[in-house]
């Protein structure tokens, strides 16, 4: 029995929209302090820093999940699915962040937004290893493409030491979830250059 296929091209514009909203919703949480000067912005730097952070996460998601269904010449259901998982997860963080401001940055409610992290990464994975099956099945999966996928295993490991080190040092489990953006600040490390990968046809 034959599955269906359906064109790349939908799936990355509904997820651009996705985003795009998701960031808008933590922006959304940015208040202006009530002092006036540099008293008032330092009462608000925590939550620059978490918000900087968190966009940083997303951003970073967003240019990843471009260049990776920027891949794809087709998408099957699985893909699908795998897209909506991870975007059902990566909603949630807006949640879980506006959860360590008003818990003020405790040892839980920052294992809880670490904790989201690492299920937005998992999930992120299952994405990235159902277009690395198709792939592979049109003989187009690079060494660079294992490379990142080890990349991603790496970031999932640092979460996971993350999590149990919030509940002793919370500002560092941020630290090192601060840390993992840094790893994929530069996405673009492991792929080879866009001439030797023509963009899809979109028709």
């Amino acid at each position: 029995m034959a599955h269906d296929v359906y064109t790349p091209g939908r799936l990355e514009a509904f997820s651009d929209g996705v985003i795009a909203v998701i960031i808008t919703i933590m922006v959304l949480e940015l208040k202006v302090p009530h002092q006036d000067g540099f008293a008032g912005l330092r009462t608000v730097f925590p939550t620059l820093c978490l918000y900087l952070i968190s966009f940083a996460f997303v951003g970073i998601y967003w240019i990843n999940h471009h260049q990776l269904v920027h891949r794809a010449h087709e998408a099957d259901e699985l893909i699908l699915y795998a897209n909506l998982g991870f975007l059902f997860c990566l909603s949630l963080l807006p949640f879980f962040t506006s959860y360590v401001l008003e818990k003020k940055m405790d040892s839980c409610s920052v294992a809880l937004y670490v904790s989201s992290m690492i299920v937005t990464g998992f999930s992120f994975l299952l994405l990235r290893l159902s277009i690395s099956r198709r792939l592979r099945h049109a003989g187009r999966f690079e060494a660079e493409d294992k490379a990142i996928e080890r990349k991603n295993w790496l970031s999932l490991f640092v979460y996971l030491v993350a999590i149990p080190l919030a509940f002793q040092h919370p500002r560092l489990s941020l630290g090192l979830a601060a840390f993992v953006t840094i790893i994929w600040v530069t996405p673009t490390a492991g792929l080879k250059r866009s001439e030797e990968f023509p963009p899809r046809d979109r028709n």
